[in-house]
């Protein structure tokens, strides 16, 4: 998605070209790295600092045998992605309004409510993450880097308009890097590494069950359909003619649908490469010295160091603290975006605080109750497996609404996506389905 200049075309100024939304770019404007929009940011932050130690869990405990889920995640996790942003630029509207538009006021105050609980114990478990980080690496007390995040991630929304924000949260993306940097210096295995791509194989008992439904959970979250729909939103908001895509001419609304489901695909794909990396990089170092028992990203980083030396240490450490940075805001902004369309107030993140109080609000409270966890005797691996649960029983009937939504001619109009989105979505949703199904049965069978 562009963000659009708004000086005139004079005649001292290069040429200039127009856009997809019919909007006039200076060339300086239309570099690959403004292009990217809601795809690329949503992709990045599913690799949050708690998702970072589910697959260091993977590659740790099984090895390259897992490599396949992360190949399967990725044509699901774009297809329901694709289907949030559709919603989104179609109606003019996050979620949560449609949601609460289409379907029973209890139903969206079940599904708000139990986000909100999720997305906090997750940002306290993200924060922790960045905060042992930052002590790996400088020393000091863990506590004070939980307050410095906390109040770091508030202010990055509260105070920054939309428009520069996107900017610091796109730039950010690019700590994800780190992991595919470390794999350039250990030693890979090349064939193991082709079978546990390519060739499905676990055993079938509740450790590697648990290990998948959790490697599904963490790739396809709620907070990130409910972020999406918004950010593509805020993106028309941006856009000086910008306009839901219902009210807009159907060539134009068709150009600017490719052009959301390009980013979706790099985002996604992004977020995909990057978890394949770290279950590979602990694999090849972790698992193949022995090491199984990991129960934190920094933990995984502080194991790294003596098998797979300084560099990779410190490229593992550094990516915790980016994308910690990037995911918190996301986690937070979500959760806010969903109790405004629920009830229906002002909300944007171009919106001054003093305009969408309410709003900004619970970005801040959010943020610090999540920090604030940090200082009450909770185990932080307890709460991030209840938070996963959660978010697994949320996701389901979150996608099915969405589907239920997305195929509705009333709510997208001329816009219905096409048969293979809408089978795409629905089997997303169905794999995520007897994923929770399976949790649910491990947690009964242990």
């Amino acid at each position: 998605m562009v963000q659009h200049a708004h000086s005139p075309n004079t005649p001292d100024s290069k040429p200039v070209a127009p856009d997809v939304h019919g909007v006039a770019l200076h060339p300086a404007d239309q570099s690959w790295m403004k292009k990217l929009g809601p795809g690329i940011i949503t992709g990045a932050a599913d690799d949050d600092p708690s998702g970072i130690a589910t697959y260091s869990q993977a590659g740790a405990r099984f090895g390259y045998g897992l490599l396949w889920t992360i190949v399967l995640t990725y044509p699901l996790m774009a297809a329901i992605q694709m289907v949030s942003a559709h919603i989104g630029q179609v109606t003019g509207h996050g979620l949560a309004t449609n949601i609460r538009r289409h379907y029973p006021t209890w139903l969206l105050y079940t599904i708000v409510g139990l986000l909100l609980v999720a997305n906090t114990i997750n940002i306290a478990a993200d924060i922790a993450a960045m905060a042992d980080a930052t002590h790996l690496l400088l020393g000091g007390v863990s506590f004070l880097y939980v307050l410095f995040y906390g109040v770091l991630s508030v202010v990055l929304q509260v105070l920054i308009p939309y428009v520069r924000y996107v900017r610091i949260l796109k730039w950010l993306t690019f700590a994800l890097l780190a992991y595919v940097a470390t794999v350039f210096v250990v030693q890979i295995p090349l064939g193991e590494v082709l079978a546990g791509t390519f060739i499905p194989r676990f055993s079938m008992n509740a450790a590697a069950i648990t290990m998948i439904v959790a490697v599904f959970g963490t790739t396809i979250s709620p907070y990130l359909f409910f972020w999406q729909a918004s950010q593509e939103v805020e993106e028309q908001h941006a856009d000086p003619i910008g306009k839901p895509l219902k009210r807009a001419k159907s060539r134009l609304a068709r150009a600017i649908l490719l052009d959301v489901d390009l980013d979706t695909y790099v985002g996604m794909a992004f977020s995909n490469l990057v978890a394949f990396f770290i279950v590979l990089t602990t694999a090849a170092t972790l698992h193949a010295h022995g090491v199984a028992n990991i129960e934190s990203s920094a933990q995984a980083a502080a194991a790294l160091r003596p098998i797979a030396g300084e560099f990779a240490y410190l490229l593992f450490t550094l990516g915790i603290v980016g994308t910690g940075l990037l995911a918190v805001p996301v986690l937070a902004g979500s959760a806010a975006y969903a109790m405004a369309g629920t009830f229906r107030w002002r909300n944007s993140l171009e919106l001054k605080p003093t305009a969408a109080k309410k709003f900004y609000g619970v970005i801040a409270l959010a943020t610090l109750m999540g920090a604030a966890l940090n200082f009450v005797p909770l185990d932080p691996i307890k709460a991030l497996f209840w938070s996963a649960v959660m978010n697994g029983v949320i996701a389901v009937p979150v996608m099915v609404v969405m589907m239920l939504l997305v195929s509705r001619r009333d709510v997208m109009g001329r816009f219905v996506p096409s048969r293979r989105l809408r089978t795409m979505g629905w089997a997303s949703t169905a794999v995520m389905a007897a994923a929770v199904s399976a949790m649910l049965w491990s947690m009964v069978a242990g």
